[in-house]
């Protein structure tokens, strides 16, 4: 027994040791903050303010005095008297509908923003169908008051636009990938086109030399008058790299798509190309070291099945771009890898 409290012993003494040393090392950590405020005020929320004083009540006027803290132990003790008096301090909220002005404030006002084209009395009459009897002078006084100008005059939003002409926008870009090969590393580039209603994703290839031929090549099929998705009347939105050259479109614009550039070094204007190349890159590409032109195409083709039928998508609803069958109430829970486990899906067996 003696022998067992002796290590006992030891170790409760090695582990207060080390609380001492831990202690020591934050006091000094403390210390080190206040030289570098150089008596500026520390600014701290009421979230903060409300741990430190849960935890300074516990510790005590002396031993808070001991501590080299950033406020002083008169501070902490004071927040947490207002802690106790937040506490017990009730207020009279106002519960139920808020006010019908309010609400047809806010109502005419969203009209108006999501309705460019709605006058006065088009207002008006869709206020009616609310329940609500608004004078025409109204609605006018409230935009007037809300800075909203008349119809006339009123510009349509981008994303309104955008929505309009949603099924006939699409998308395209490369992005790049180092590939081992019998010459060492090389830099294949991959051309791909998405649809910006579905999100849709078309790879079409990947190649070392992404020249005029080349583009022109993949572009054939997507042109194609039956089946392609670049039917007329399209608009394919691109950055201004040289890939995209006179004479690719002019292939473009024969076939009857309309190309828009976006500027130079926006890459944001390709927002959703630039978004699924960070998707490929995040989530495939940078798991895996592709070991020739093969590997990478079967790669390519895996991630494409994955985030078509298997990956949420937040700007769908988080919703599939392929929706699944009935999916059964309960059942096994199965889960489908593809590379090796680097992309998964889970569904439930039938």
């Amino acid at each position: 027994m003696i022998p067992l409290q002796l290590f006992v012993a030891a170790l409760f003494g090695w582990l207060e040791q080390q609380q001492r040393d831990v202690i020591e090392f934050l006091r000094e950590e403390n210390r080190v903050l206040k030289r570098q405020l150089r008596g500026r005020r520390l600014q701290l929320g009421d979230d903060e303010r409300r741990r430190l004083a849960v935890l300074g009540t516990r510790l005590g006027r002396r031993v808070l005095a001991e501590v080299t803290s950033l406020v002083t132990p008169d501070t902490i003790l004071r927040w947490h008297r207002e802690l106790i008096a937040r506490k017990w301090t009730y207020g009279s909220p106002r519960h139920g509908r808020p006010g019908v002005q309010v609400e047809i404030r806010r109502l005419v006002v969203r009209m108006a923003v999501e309705n460019p084209s709605w006058g006065y009395t088009r207002i008006q009459g869709a206020l009616k169908n609310l329940g609500h009897c608004v004078a025409r002078a109204t609605v006018a006084r409230i935009l007037k008051e809300q800075g909203i100008p008349p119809s006339r005059e009123r510009p349509m939003q981008w994303r309104t636009f955008l929505r309009a002409h949603w099924s006939a926008l699409l998308a395209a870009d490369f992005f790049t990938t180092e590939v081992w090969t019998v010459r060492g590393l090389v830099t294949y580039y991959t051309m791909f086109v998405i649809e910006l209603h579905t999100r849709r994703v078309h790879v079409l290839g990947s190649t070392p030399y992404p020249d005029e031929e080349f583009v022109i090549q993949t572009m054939r099929h997507l042109t194609d008058p039956v089946e392609g998705i670049l039917r007329t009347p399209s608009v394919l939105i691109c950055d201004r790299d040289r890939k995209w050259s006179v004479a690719v479109q002019q292939f473009l614009t024969t076939a009857g798509v309309r190309i828009v550039q976006t500027p130079f070094r926006a890459p944001k204007c390709n927002a959703f190309a630039e978004r699924f190349v960070r998707a490929i890159k995040e989530e495939c590409l940078d798991r895996v070291i592709p070991l020739g032109e093969r590997h990478l195409c079967r790669t390519l083709a895996k991630f494409a099945a994955h985030y078509h039928a298997e990956r949420n998508h937040q700007g769908l609803g988080n919703e599939l771009i392929d929706p699944l069958d009935q999916q059964p109430a309960d059942g096994l829970v199965r889960r489908r890898q593809r590379l090796g486990g680097i992309l998964s899906f889970y569904y439930r067996a039938a």
